[in-house]
């Protein structure tokens, strides 16, 4: 069974449902109910047109739920107007949903949860790790969404802002190799940014290429991570790297800054350094100086805290970090990092054996305790 297929023809047959009239709840519905079937059914008998075929199912399962509905009078008429089996429609329709996740009536959170489970194929746990909350109240927020949008026509187009956060935490989920959605929001964006003449939509593509450039250098064979400065520079994507510094400068010369720009600027700055010691790590900062005034972001604030240390000295960068709440995610890592370049390597052991019990995965807790033993083992000598 190929589970990769499956995922990337999920959205696109929800989205055809909806376009005929389903309401959101019951096509997710039925279209689950149609995934399960195929993987019963095509181990044993492959469908030439799987897309239609899942089209064709996850249809028919939606109108016997419909029949089985109090709301069957208002029903039957789409029971009528059933389409022939057949090809699918090659048109892809994924790029309206994300916009339908979107709609009006939703809270940005809640849009941006729907759309993670419905469209980008994640779990309800996995959205729940991205929002920092506990899986039971990601399940509720989701469910009170589907009920929100159940019933809206699919003839309204959401918010691009939304859409855009969507796309990016789509794109990082993918990125960190829980899931590998990455080339899918790509994928997205470049049709979005086909069709919306929008600075940050360029943007949130630069930042996506530039991001994705250096994937091949972040995990070593071992699989441990690789942090930046340590990264072999010669398997970055040049051509990927090229054509998001293209993407941002085109979009910086509008003259419409926005958050995804100066995220990608930061990007674009260490891709062009030949080496990490020639990081132009006071742009850096001033770029983050532009993220703070935009977004006022604690996750922002925390990383020009880095930047502040590697320009002025790690004793500059601690006192960006004393501004900051205790509790905020990897702020132990980073403050374990500055004590370290401060020459306070028992503090920076301690610190880095304290991040890794607060590590949100495995490679980010291997690589934070492997650092906490090379630096005891630098003191016991």
């Amino acid at each position: 069974m190929d589970e990769v297929l499956l995922r990337s023809l999920t959205p696109s047959v929800l989205a055809v449902l909806v376009r005929r009239g389903a309401d959101f709840a019951a096509a997710e519905d039925a279209v689950q109910d149609a995934l399960i079937e195929a993987v019963r059914v095509w181990p044993a008998a492959p469908p030439r047109d799987p897309k239609g075929w899942l089209v064709t199912v996850a249809w028919r399962k939606f109108l016997d739920a419909a029949r089985a509905d109090a709301a069957r009078r208002r029903r039957e008429d789409l029971v009528d107007e059933e389409p022939a089996p057949g090809p699918a429609p090659a048109v892809d329709d994924t790029l309206q949903l994300y916009f339908l996740c979107a709609h009006p009536s939703l809270t940005p959170s809640s849009a941006v949860a729907l759309t993670l489970r419905a469209v980008g194929g994640l779990t309800t746990r996995q959205i729940a790790r991205a929002y920092l909350v506990p899986e039971a109240t990601m399940a509720q927020r989701i469910s009170r969404a589907k009920r929100t949008v159940s019933g809206v026509r699919f003839d309204r187009p959401g918010d691009v802002a939304t859409v855009l956060r969507v796309l990016y935490l789509v794109f990082n989920e993918g990125y960190s190799g829980d899931v590998d959605l990455a080339a899918e929001a790509i994928r997205l964006t470049r049709r979005l940014a086909a069709v919306i003449d929008h600075p940050e939509v360029a943007g949130l593509l630069a930042l996506m290429l530039l991001h994705h450039a250096r994937r091949a250098a972040r995990t070593a064979p071992d699989g441990s991570l690789v942090p930046l400065a340590e990264q072999d520079r010669g398997r970055w994507d040049t051509a990927l790297i090229a054509e998001g510094v293209e993407i941002l400068q085109a979009a910086l010369a509008r003259d419409r800054l926005g958050e995804f720009q100066a995220q990608a600027a930061v990007a674009a700055l260490h891709a062009d350094a030949p080496t990490a010691e020639e990081t132009d790590w006071v742009q850096i900062v001033e770029w983050y100086d532009e993220l703070t005034r935009l977004t006022d972001s604690p996750v922002v604030r925390l990383n020009r805290a880095v930047a502040v240390g590697e320009a002025d000295g790690p004793r500059a960068g601690l006192a960006a970090l004393a501004e900051l709440d205790a509790s905020l995610p990897r702020r132990t890592a980073v403050a374990a990092y500055l004590h370290e370049r401060d020459g306070d390597l028992a503090t920076a052991a301690r610190l880095y054996a304290e991040a890794a019990r607060k590590a949100p995965d495995l490679a980010e807790r291997d690589h934070l305790t492997r650092q906490a033993a090379r630096l005891n083992t630098r003191l016991r000598r």
